[in-house]
This record gives C-alpha cells, sequence and structure tokens, in this order.
C-alpha cells in the first residue's frame, strides 16, 4: 500500500486536510531558501495539533546539525528530511542526535545519483528530480526508467512532478514506499488546492483497489 506525503505544508487547515484524506507524513520546509517554508512556531502548532496521527518531517537543505537538533526538539519534528549535500555520517548523526527517522533526498539526473544511495542506510530514500537551481518543489518529474540503479534495501519515497495525472503511473513503475507531492496540489506556493489535494489521495487510492476475476 502506497502512502501519501504532502509536503511543503505552511498553514493549519491544509495540514487538517491532508490527515482527514489520509495522508502519512507531512512536510514542513525549514530552510529559508524555499518558497515553501515554513515558520517555525507554525510548525510546531501543527506538529502539536495532529501529534500521533501523522509523520511531522522537517524538511532541511545544508543546515548546521545544531540547528537541525534544535529545531527537531523545538517543534515536535518526528521524521528529518535532508534534502542537500548531507553526507552518511551526518544523516546517522542527525538520527542519534534527535531520535527522529532520517529521509535522505536524491535529485536523480541518471544511476549514479540512484547507486550513491547506496551509502547512505537511512531509514528511506526520497528519489527527487534535479531541477536545476532548485531543491524540491520544481513540478518536473525525472526518468523512472533509471530506478532499477536504486540496488539498497531502504524504503523508497517517489518524489518530483507528481500530480493526479501521473501518480499511478509513478506508483505501477516503481512500487515505492510512499510519494510526496508539494506543487502538485498547490493553488501557489505554500498554498494547496483542496480540490487538487482531494484528486491526487483519489487517484493513488485507486492503485490499491483489489483486482476481482471475472
Amino acid at each position: 500500500m502506497t502512502r501519501v506525503k504532502i509536503c511543503g505544508i505552511t498553514r493549519g487547515p491544509d495540514a487538517e486536510l491532508a490527515v482527514e484524506l489520509g495522508a502519512w507524513a507531512l512536510g514542513m520546509i525549514l530552510w529559508p531558501g524555499s518558497p515553501r517554508a515554513c515558520d517555525p512556531a507554525t510548525a510546531a502548532g501543527i506538529a502539536r495539533a495532529l501529534r500521533r496521527r501523522v509523520e511531522a518531517v522537517g524538511v532541511f537543505v545544508n543546515q548546521p546539525l545544531d540547528e537541525v537538533a534544535l529545531a527537531a526538539e523545538q517543534i515536535g519534528l518526528t521524521m528529518l528530511q535532508l534534502h542537500g549535500d548531507e553526507g552518511p555520517a551526518y544523516c546517522a548523526e542527525a538520527e542519534r542526535r534527535t531520535g527522529c527517522r532520517v529521509i535522505k533526498a536524491a535529485r536523480v539526473q541518471g544511476p549514479g545519483d540512484l547507486r550513491a544511495l547506496e551509502a547512505f542506510h537511512t531509514e528511506f530514500h526520497l528519489l527527487d528530480s534535479a531541477a536545476r537551481g532548485l531543491r524540491g518543489g520544481s513540478g518536473e518529474a525525472w526518468d523512472w526508467s533509471v530506478a532499477g540503479a536504486h540496488r539498497s534495501d531502504r524504503p523508497v519515497i517517489l518524489s518530483g512532478g507528481l500530480q493526479a495525472a501521473n501518480v499511478a503511473a509513478g506508483i505501477a513503475a516503481l512500487a515505492p514506499y510512499a510519494v510526496d507531492v508539494a506543487s502538485g496540489v498547490e493553488a501557489e506556493p505554500g498554498r494547496k488546492d483542496p480540490g487538487a489535494m482531494r484528486e491526487f489521495f483519489a487517484a493513488v487510492a485507486a492503485t490499491r483497489e483489489p483486482v476481482v476475476a471475472s
């Protein structure tokens, strides 16, 4: 059963709707360079309100480990998504210091990017597109045909250009543990479109329906 992670959450109502629709995880971007950056106080309020109902994921990009650990504690994060150039040792120490499960993201341009993930023994690997100058949220898909180069036993989270129209194809191609969407369910950066969110969840749910023999 493929789960859904909604990323780029900046508002309580969007978070509540995502959980109502069955989200497994909510991504709150705590990197100031993103147009979807979430105010830490808002992130803490969301994590507190939805505790035990959903994974509260803090998304970071090349930030000092002390900063990540402090944010995890103050906000009440349950997972960290490291979306920069953090190495295996950094990821392991982030997990040790915070007690959070870690998602290591890779910007996929070719098979080599997937093979490089073998060095990361994090809880999950997130596979994203490699749009120039962006760290996620580009709305661009990547070439799923290279996915076979990912030989790690770490569960995969598929990201990059997903929307209701193509998420079923992505699930069929990779059979991921979860799919991750931000721009594909937005009215504008940081503000979700309720209709697009419902369509996305419905498209994922349709891939779980059992085939009935005739």
